[in-house]
């Protein structure tokens, strides 16, 4: 189970941190119950709702039935509709299974033709994965990797694409017509909340992750979160620190991990926190720091610039691999390494970073016990509830984005798209 702890607070902020959650404790009540006012974006809420047994059994069937024959497998999404699925894949895929190829998430003609090359001579299967499709990244590469599954595969093609929408839309209609696999995208779950359903699971089970593992993790995190009172709620006390932080004048949170597995963890993480909170001229900005590396940059900024962050350590209990610095004959004054190993090496450098970061800001602290589907799991959940309840301390919607739609309208008129409904 995840452990989460508070690296400096003096007895001050405890102070305020205690009344704060007294004063929030009905926003904890209605978040572990479900609020009517959300229930059309609350369908992560329940894990069994979308990642129930029947669910997982058909996925876990079309997974098997790809990796039997694919070399690769394109997922073509954006956003929510990849990084749940990134994050675990690139963490945890092993060598030797589907070479998992990323589409959909750019517009840049270098990129996509870089893509088309990495499919050459390959046995491809694809997933569109797009709520609305509307959404130009993935709808413009779906275009192109039809016509390219077209020339390739001709007739055989209708069996090799899978789209994952929601029911009723154009992307359905396309997929009946055609003969494509059709999975339904929840209607009632939001992008950056979708990990525990099809949109999530199909791509990590194609890698070979353990989706029932990593449903279990969750659902373990669901019991925890939605039975604790707000003492022993460590969601809510994340929450409800990060307002307390956020009143302080903090406008920057920091998630920073010495393992890089965790990379396109960030990018999920960073996108369930942007998209939640900022908006009404409020929220944390998120950024990543991915350490030792940016400690060489900025590490220098976190250490002595504007006191303007805060920071969240993901920290790994356990010791997953091991190297160790054996002896040179030759001087390069690294002697005083010999005998060590690099995860004793890497945990210095974690511990020392702490100690020196909490002098100078707000650190808190969040441990799993090892690297794998099930506690990606107990993460996903973890941060998908504490953003509910930190987004209703705050006072915006945890579950809509106005302002992405504001580039959308400008890029399509640009495009000559005629408008909805026109």
């Amino acid at each position: 189970m995840l452990t989460f702890e508070v690296c400096n607070q003096s007895e001050e902020t405890e102070r305020r941190l205690a009344a704060l959650m007294q004063e929030n404790r009905e926003i904890l009540t209605l978040a572990q119950t479900g609020e009517a006012c959300h229930a059309d974006s609350l369908g992560w809420l329940d894990t069994k709702e979308w990642a129930g047994d029947a669910a997982l059994a058909e996925l876990e069937a079309l997974a098997a039935e790809i990796r039997a024959n694919a070399d690769a497998f394109v997922l073509i999404g954006v956003g929510g509709s990849n990084n749940a699925a990134r994050s675990v894949i690139e963490a945890l895929q092993t060598d030797g299974g589907v070479e998992i190829i990323y589409a959909g998430n750019t517009l840049s003609p270098h990129a996509m033709n870089r893509m088309l090359r990495r499919l050459e001579g390959k046995s491809v299967y694809i997933d569109c994965i797009a709520k609305n499709f509307e959404t130009l990244e993935p709808g413009a590469s779906f275009r192109v990797l039809r016509q390219y599954m077209d020339r390739v595969y001709g007739y055989a093609t209708a069996g090799r694409i899978i789209a994952t929408g929601t029911a009723g839309s154009t992307l359905e209609r396309l997929c009946r017509d055609n003969g494509y696999t059709f999975l339904e995208f929840p209607t009632n779950i939001g992008g950056r909340y979708t990990a525990m359903s099809s949109v999530g699971l199909l791509p990590m089970a194609v890698a070979g992750a353990d989706i029932r593992a990593l449903v279990s993790g969750a659902r373990d995190m669901q019991l925890t979160l939605r039975t604790r009172g707000p003492e022993e709620n460590m969601a809510y006390r994340y929450a409800c620190l990060r307002n307390l932080y956020y009143c302080d004048g903090y406008r920057m949170e920091m998630l920073s991990c010495f393992e890089p597995q965790f990379r396109y963890f960030y990018k999920w993480w960073i996108q369930l926190w942007a998209e939640s909170e900022g908006k009404d001229g409020k929220g944390m900005f998120p950024v990543s720091g991915e350490f030792s590396e940016e400690l060489h940059s900025v590490g220098q900024f976190i250490q002595d610039g504007t006191p303007m962050l805060f920071e969240t350590f993901l920290t790994v209990r356990e010791q997953q691999d091991s190297l160790a610095v054996k002896p040179d004959e030759r001087a390069d004054y690294f002697d005083y390494l010999e005998g060590k190993d690099f995860w004793e090496i890497n945990q210095a450098a974690l511990q020392a970073t702490i100690r020196a970061h909490s002098k100078k800001l707000p650190c808190l602290k969040l441990e799993v016990e090892r690297i794998d589907a099930y506690h990606f799991g107990q993460l996903f959940y973890f941060f998908q509830f504490a953003c509910y309840v930190s987004c209703r301390i705050m006072g915006v919607n945890p579950f809509d984005q106005p302002g992405v739609e504001a580039y959308k309208r400008r890029m399509f008129e640009a495009l000559g798209k005629e408008p909805a409904g026109s």
